[in-house]
């Protein structure tokens, strides 16, 4: 019996990323039924759309209730549902630092906290650079990066946290790394538990670079993984399936994931994020790519 998969794009990005054009024709080729469906398509049967693979869905911050509700509503959804609801909310990474993973030290602003402006400058750092996010984003939205000692900035910065405490979400205050700088970040992506290929992404945010609606992109290019690079993307990728396997009541094999970890400078490392939902895999950064990928959904479908 041919299988089917669906992967899963959305109304406002309808058409898979050039980085993954080629991946219906791999799945084809492995003897896959391939469709192309948005998520927030009222008329998609989702029982029928075999399985459902997330690859470009950026606007699942803009309501993340309604994209969850679609989500465990969908019979055959990689990754799991329950792994959406997790990894959708930044709030994931005091989870993972709870397992004991260095996190870019983080201070968290509440909406029910009722911070004023005043308070929300006491929580800024005195010196440095600094990011502003919502914990709830995705494609580079609603982010910042701040001068501390710069008045105009640091005056920036507490409108850009109140108006995000303002509609309801989750602030996350951080550090700039300047390490992100000088090395950028690492990526490590896995799929079925196993990693495939590596990049190294250049910096995103440039200073006091703030971000509304726009998706930005990073430049990613291969890089042969150090010892060190894969002992971090283990550690990392053990502390999520342990938490999921734990916490969430769900079999810990994950389609897909990507660990994004920098330097600190030290000798260790900090996680960026742990992305299990639609970000980029990277996967024209490396021959293989597509055709792990392909190997990985294949395998899946016929479980």
């Amino acid at each position: 019996m041919v299988k089917k998969v669906t992967l899963v794009v959305s109304a406002e990005s309808p058409q898979l990323d050039e980085d993954e054009a080629t991946l219906p024709q791999a799945l084809t080729d492995r003897g896959l039924e391939v469709d192309i469906r948005a998520w927030d398509d009222p008329s998609v049967d989702w029982n029928n759309a075999g399985i459902c693979v997330l690859r470009s869905v950026p606007n699942y911050a803009l309501d993340r209730d309604v994209f969850l509700k679609w989500a465990h509503s969908v019979p055959r959804l990689l990754n799991y549902s329950s792994i959406l609801e997790w990894n959708t909310d930044k709030h994931y990474l005091q989870a993972l630092e709870g397992h004991g993973m260095p996190i870019v030290p983080t201070t968290w602003l509440e909406p029910e906290q009722n911070l004023s402006k005043h308070q929300v400058h006491t929580r800024f750092p005195a010196h440095g650079d600094f990011v502003v996010k919502s914990a709830v984003s995705s494609g580079g939205r609603w982010i910042g990066r701040y001068t501390s000692t710069d008045p105009y900035q640091r005056m920036d910065a507490i409108e850009h946290a109140m108006e995000l405490l303002g509609e309801g979400r989750s602030v996350m205050v951080q550090r700039y790394l300047k390490e992100v700088d000088r090395s950028g970040e690492i990526s490590l992506v896995y799929f079925n538990g196993l990693i495939s290929h590596t990049v190294r992404k250049n910096a995103l945010l440039h200073p006091w670079a703030r971000s509304t609606e726009e998706i930005h992109e990073q430049i990613a290019t291969a890089r042969q993984a150090s010892e060190l690079d894969w002992s971090w993307g283990e550690q990392i990728r053990h502390a999520v399936h342990s938490y999921i396997k734990e916490n969430l009541g769900r079999d810990a094999q994950i389609l897909y994931s990507r660990v994004d970890v920098v330097s600190d400078s030290k000798g260790g490392f900090y996680v960026m994020e742990v992305s299990m939902v639609d970000g980029s895999l990277y996967l024209k950064s490396t021959p293989d790519g597509v055709d792990n990928f392909a190997d990985a959904i294949a395998q899946r479908a016929y479980w």
